[in-house]
């Protein structure tokens, strides 16, 4: 059996293969029903309208439904991935809407158990794809699983998911304590979600910004707010992306400039240029932080 630094070396020697690397982006929150799905699927949408090449990955592994988003029906999941039944590329759909969707399934919490062939297997998976995105959108569930903090961290960029309840900041703020004891994140976009008014957005930003401020050691960084929009909520019951079925609109207009900032994200440095490091932060085992966090 190979030892850890034998998987380790074998992930970055099929690193070097490929000189493309996509930008990831977790989209989470902790709270369920906040929108995260939509918000998923609106900025794949929007970033593959400006030209990008976009796959989105249904990161709830329980109740995935970013397909039902998109009226979708997927003959393999990521499930059949990890079980070598089918290759990443037979188990990706391409959706009416110009990009990617990797679905999800019941079953693959052990994600956060993976053995060495499947460590090898995914990553493998992944350095096979004929068509390498630009951008990676992850999906994450609700709650802290080690899924959802497993999928968070492989990301280079982390987008989390407010509303203006109190639940939802006390969700959000037990994530990003989560993600920073366990995972070293220290760096958190915002968005705040069905926001009714202008301003709203970023006074309930303001509101999680001083509780972090006061006991994490984090950046918050205030992206935009997505308006409450009986628009979304017809294009949901459609089963289309807002930004497609009534572009003009409020929610779509917020979704599209959330896009614009998200298509300007490069990789890090740290990155070594190929898709190959996302499977590797994926499978990266988390090491607890001795840290005084509040």
């Amino acid at each position: 059996m190979a030892s850890g630094n034998g998987i380790l070396e074998q992930v970055q020697h099929m690193g070097r293969s490929n000189a493309h690397c996509p930008t990831t982006i977790a989209i989470a929150g902790g709270k369920g029903g906040i929108g995260k799905s939509a918000i998923a699927v609106n900025l794949s949408a929007a970033l593959a309208g400006s030209h990008r090449r976009v796959l989105l990955i249904d990161g709830d592994f329980a109740l995935a439904n970013a397909d039902l988003l998109l009226g979708l029906t997927p003959k393999y999941t990521l499930r059949d991935v990890l079980d070598g039944a089918r290759s990443l590329d037979e188990a990706i759909s391409v959706c009416n809407f110009g990009f990617s969707v990797l679905a999800g399934a019941s079953g693959i919490s052990r994600l956060a158990t993976l053995g060495e062939s499947e460590i090898l297997g995914l990553v493998r998976a992944f350095s096979s794809l004929k068509s390498v995105p630009d951008t990676v959108v992850i999906d994450t569930a609700a709650g802290l699983s080690p899924a959802v903090t497993r999928l968070s961290h492989a990301a280079q960029e982390i987008l989390v998911v407010i509303c203006d309840e109190p639940a939802s900041l006390a969700d959000a703020y037990a994530y990003i304590k989560v993600m920073r004891r366990n995972h070293g994140v220290r760096r958190f976009h915002i968005i705040a979600n069905m926001a009714r008014g202008d301003g709203e957005g970023g006074r309930v930003f303001a509101m999680l910004k001083r509780v972090t401020d006061r006991f994490l050691d984090v950046s918050l960084r205030y992206t935009c707010e997505i308006p409450d929009d009986p628009y979304m909520r017809r294009a949901i019951r459609n089963q289309q992306p807002v930004v497609i079925a009534h572009p003009g609109s409020p929610s779509a207009r917020a979704l599209k400039y959330l896009a614009k900032l998200a298509s300007a994200w490069s990789p890090p440095a740290e990155t070594r240029g190929t898709i190959e490091f996302f499977a590797e932060r994926l499978i990266a085992r988390p090491t607890a932080r001795l840290e005084l966090v509040g």
